[in-house]
């Protein structure tokens, strides 16, 4: 045929033919495949030796670091073995009580930057493995008290919650326009919020601010420190309450890795504890648990008000910033808050005695909310429950420092005469602060912008509402 092709010519034609972009690219992925497949294989034979001593030495010759942040002999081991099956004809030198000898030798030459964020990546798989530690009879009594304290507040806010729920909503929307419209603009018969007073704290920044439990007092921390910046300032609950001014009222955390214990009479620290996220008992100043689950330090902590949870937070400079929801009755790990870009550097619990109804449904959303502020300017809203992000507030022009919801003080209000309770107002709203030097009041209804407090001339550091 004069339009065919012969047989003969089939074979020249095929060595001509020219594979479009796609069909190129899917064959460089099949032979990436390929090749990390012979690595492996490659790497599973070779002989490593097994004195640490001996593998810095061999990460020296290759011109990598001896040690990464967090590495163990064992994870070291494995990065140089990685190493190795990436270069072929690479010589390995055994221990001498080793029979294996390696059979060929030649110059190694190393590609520094490809090879060094594969050993990281490597290692962060390695440190993700679940792994549990041997806990002591006192942990096993602690938590043990903690799931016998915190069932009874849980079930007592649950209660008040139902009640909440039969409501009529036009009582309830009255109730919130009233609290808003008085966020928004100064009135007469409304609250507001306002510049107040000034005060000068410290030479240097003031890093946190709180509120006493009755709110006659706030105590501050600042960059003077103990001996190292001040990061977070906590009063015991009963604080100004019920419990005595010489006993414990207030815990300080600082970048010297110091936790003080301060009472109202002194100002000597009554005891110090030392270092990361740990539990504690204040009673017999005996740690607990030294909870381990994250790889960098640790820069925020928040109870839930039942007592059951808290949530930490920590960063990974050049990765996402991590959060986690801790169960404190069993030590698990309960929720990982991941979709920050940058650090996470305040968390507000949202877990209160409270009824926010939403806009859209009319259902009622309280008890399972975490606030998250972190420097890439953001605030993020979690659903403990579904496990995952529902909103993100654009909240600052800077680095978000503090956030803080609104909890007013509440009394516990039984069954039998539920049906006379009014609408709270705890959890309506929430506060933050950033670099930007403003203080935001935000609706958690709709998440919308309810006010903006300007006033300090350089950085806000922390922020706190009394109730």
């Amino acid at each position: 045929d004069s339009n065919g092709i012969s047989l003969e010519d089939l074979g020249e034609d095929m060595m001509n033919y020219e594979l479009s972009d796609s069909s190129k690219k899917a064959r460089e992925e099949h032979q990436a495949i390929l090749d990390e497949f012979e690595r492996k294989k490659r790497a599973r034979t070779l002989a490593v030796p097994t004195d640490d001593g001996r593998v810095r030495a061999k990460l020296r010759e290759l011109g990598e670091p001896q040690c990464l942040f967090g590495e163990g002999p064992g994870d070291r081991r494995d990065r140089l073995r990685y190493l190795l099956s990436k270069l072929e004809g690479a010589e390995i030198v055994p221990d001498e009580d080793e029979e294996t000898e390696s059979e060929s030798e030649e110059e190694v030459h190393v590609q520094h930057i490809d090879e060094i964020v594969d050993s990281v990546r490597i290692c962060k798989i390695k440190r993700e493995e679940e792994f549990f530690t041997q806990g002591t009879l006192e942990l096993l009594e602690a938590r043990r008290w903690i799931t016998r304290y915190s069932l009874p507040r849980a079930r007592d806010r649950l209660r008040k919650q139902r009640a909440e729920y039969d409501l009529p909503l036009p009582q309830i929307k009255s109730v919130r326009k009233d609290l808003f419209t008085g966020l928004k603009v100064r009135a007469v018969n409304y609250s507001s919020y306002a510049n107040f007073s000034s005060q000068i704290g410290d030479d240097r920044p003031i890093s946190q601010c709180v509120f006493s439990p009755d709110c006659s007092l706030i105590a501050t921390g600042s960059w003077s420190g103990h001996a190292d910046r001040i990061g977070g300032v906590a009063w015991h609950p009963q604080s100004t309450l019920s419990i005595d001014k010489s006993v414990v009222n207030l815990a300080s955390g600082a970048a010297d890795g110091l936790i003080n214990l301060w009472s109202l009479e002194s100002d000597s620290p009554l005891g110090t504890f030392d270092y990361s996220w740990r539990l504690w008992d204040i009673e017999t100043t005996g740690e607990l648990l030294l909870q381990e689950g994250h790889f960098k330090e640790v820069y925020a902590i928040r109870f839930q008000n039942d007592g059951a949870l808290v949530a930490t937070g920590y960063l990974i400079i050049g990765l996402d910033a991590i959060g986690r929801v801790w169960d404190l009755r069993t030590g698990r790990s309960a929720m990982v808050l991941e979709g920050h870009v940058k650090d996470i550097l305040e968390y507000s619990r949202y877990l209160y005695v409270f009824a926010a109804f939403g806009q859209i449904n009319n259902s009622l959303s309280v008890s399972y909310q975490v606030a998250t502020g972190s420097a890439d300017n953001t605030i993020r809203i979690w659903d403990i429950r579904t496990l995952r992000c529902t909103y993100t507030i654009a909240a600052h022009k800077s680095l978000v420092s503090d956030v803080r919801f609104f909890h007013a003080s509440l009394a516990f209000i039984s069954e039998e005469d539920a049906r006379g309770i009014k609408p709270t107002v705890s959890g309506l709203y929430l506060a933050s602060c950033g670099y930007d030097g403003f203080v935001n009041i935000w609706s958690a209804d709709d998440w919308s912008l309810l006010k903006i407090l300007a006033g300090h001339d350089g950085k806000v550091m922390a922020v706190d509402i009394s109730s």
